[in-house]
């Protein structure tokens, strides 16, 4: 089992469960829409005994607007 360490976007910083043979994209429900990330750099913690290993996925983008009305009111 490995994980995925999301960089940037709304979700920076969180830890996600990534399952064997994953894709270079990882896309993840958010709101209304979906978030793309996508893996950035090669796998560390390989070893048997240093852990799970670790995969970094950047933000990509938004298919929706994240906060498409910040105040609360339409324009």
């Amino acid at each position: 089992m490995a994980i995925a360490r999301l960089q940037g976007g709304p979700l920076d910083g969180q830890v996600l469960p990534l399952e064997d043979g994953a894709d270079d994209r990882l896309i993840v429900p958010y709101g209304e829409g979906q978030l793309v990330y996508e893996r950035a750099g090669e796998a560390i913690h390989t070893g048997d005994h240093d852990g799970p290993t670790e995969n970094r996925f950047v933000y990509l983008e938004a298919t929706e607007d994240i906060n498409p009305d910040p105040d609360g009111r339409d324009e």
